[in-house]
C-alpha cells in the first residue's frame, strides 16, 4: 500500500498549520518532524511545549491510524509527555512505533529527537479503536 504522507497530515489540520512534516509512515514506524521557527517558541527561543506534544501526537495518531482494522476510527484516550531537554534550534523529528495492538485500544510511544539524534522528549499515548459506524 502506498501512503500519501500529505494526505494523512491533512487529516489533522492543526497539525498541517503548525507545519508537522511526514516522512515515512508504516504501520511499524512513522517519522515526522517540525522545523524549530520563532512563532513556535516561549521565552528564550525554547521551542513551545505544545508545538512539541503536537508533533508527537500527530505522528502517534498516524501510527494508530495505520494500524486499525478496516472501516475503525481512533481517538486519543490518554497522551503523556516527558521533556528532558529544551529545542533552541534546527528541527524536532519524531519517531513512533506500536506498543500495543489490541481489539479495543492501540498504545504508541513517540520518542521526540533533535537533529543530533539527542532525546528531547518522549510521549507515550493510547488511541481507542472506534468500530465503524452504520
Amino acid at each position: 500500500m502506498t501512503t500519501d504522507h500529505q494526505q494523512l497530515i491533512a487529516l489533522m489540520p492543526f497539525a498541517e498549520a503548525l507545519g508537522v512534516h511526514l516522512t515515512d509512515a508504516t504501520p511499524q514506524e512513522v517519522r515526522a518532524h517540525l522545523d524549530w521557527a520563532p512563532q513556535h517558541c516561549t521565552a528564550g527561543g525554547v521551542l513551545h511545549g505544545g508545538a512539541v506534544m503536537t508533533l508527537a501526537d500527530a505522528a502517534g495518531a498516524i501510527c494508530a491510524f495505520l494500524n486499525l482494522p478496516e472501516s475503525a476510527g481512533t481517538a486519543t484516550t490518554e497522551s503523556k509527555t516527558n521533556f528532558f531537554r529544551a529545542l533552541r534550534d534546527g528541527t524536532l523529528h519524531a519517531v513512533s512505533r506500536p506498543l500495543h495492538v489490541g481489539r479495543t485500544s492501540i498504545t504508541v510511544q513517540t520518542e521526540l529527537l533533535d537533529t543530533a539524534g539527542r532525546r528531547i522528549g518522549h510521549t507515550t499515548q493510547t488511541q481507542a479503536v472506534l468500530e465503524a459506524r452504520s
